[in-house]
Order: structure tokens, then sequence, then C-alpha cells
């Protein structure tokens, strides 16, 4: 088996900014000598979080919340960016209390993913939430999000929910329905 040998990477330019990402420009050269431009969005920060807030060990607390990049109400976990200091766990409970007035005395650390790496450079960690006990905090959010209820043993339907088309989200309640089922 080939050992993989990572492209080397130079004259790496930001060639547009916005408050949330850098469009940046790189030179890649194969260890074959090919050599080809890259473009990623480089978000600024630390990463994010989806957490999957489980009331007992079926029912998951999902939010519709508005999102730009579809113009409409999505179905989705809670999610949010991890501030500057701060850990993905710590990052997770913050979210869960602003969000959907909720806090976890339990949070595990599922996965961490990508979403379209070929050229986005941001990561998602997943967190489970468990054992969750009532508090919230004023949070960023434009408006306040509906929060739902949904059963993990209705997966199968839920995810051809027509809200719900967020991979992550989706990604995430399976490895929660099997993390649950084998505690």
């Amino acid at each position: 088996m080939r050992m993989r040998q990572k492209p080397k990477m130079f004259n790496v330019v930001n060639i547009a900014t916005t408050k949330f990402f850098n469009i940046q420009s790189m030179d890649i050269e194969f260890s074959n000598g090919e050599k080809r431009q890259y473009e990623r969005l480089k978000p600024s920060g630390e990463g994010a979080v989806l957490v999957i807030p489980m009331l007992d060990d079926d029912t998951v607390l999902m939010i519709y919340e508005y999102s730009g990049g579809t113009h409409r109400y999505e179905l989705a976990l809670t999610k949010g960016k991890i501030d500057a200091g701060e850990s993905p766990i710590e990052a997770a409970n913050r979210e869960l209390i602003e969000e959907i007035g909720y806090g976890a005395r339990q949070l595990s650390f599922v996965k961490t993913m990508t979403l379209a790496p070929g050229y986005q450079s941001n990561f998602t960690h997943v967190i489970l939430a468990q054992d969750l006990y009532e508090d919230s905090a004023q949070g960023d959010e434009p408006e306040p999000l509906e929060v739902v209820k949904h059963k993990l043993s209705d997966l199968e339907q839920l995810v051809y929910n027509q809200d719900l088309t967020e991979a992550r989200t989706i990604a995430a309640l399976y490895m929660a329905k099997e993390i649950i089922k084998n505690q």
C-alpha cells in the first residue's frame, strides 16, 4: 500500500474577507510534480459545535432556525461557533443554554466532521448531551428559536422530513441513536 504524501502548499493569499470567512487562494504541488491552484473558504475562529440534546434515551430536542443559505426555516440540532478560549464541550453547553434553555450534566465528544472539505476548512465537533437540566442565557440569535421534540425511534421517518436537510444533523442523529443503544 502506498503512503499518502500531503502536497506542498505555498502562496496562500486571502483574496476576499467577510466577517465570517476568508476566501483564500493557494498553490499546491503534489508529490508527482503536478501543480494546481485551489481556493478555499477559511472561517475565522476555533471551529463549531453541533449538539445532540437528549431529553431521555429516545427524545431529542431540535430547533427550527432561519438559514440564510436556503432562505427558509430549517429543522436542525443546536449548533454554534466555539468562542476563543473555549473547549468544544464548553461551547456545546453554552449553545444549549442559549438556544434551547437546557444545560447538560453529561457531555460526550462523538466525532469531528467537515462539510465540503474540498473547498471549506471548517471543522464541526459533534457532542452528545445527556442528563439535561433547565437553564437559560441570552444568546446571539436574532429571534427566539422554536424548540421541538423528536424521537430517535422514529429516525427513519424524521430524516425524510422536508424541513430537515442539513447533512451534519442527519449524520449526528444516526450516531446518537447507535451510541445510546450501546450504552
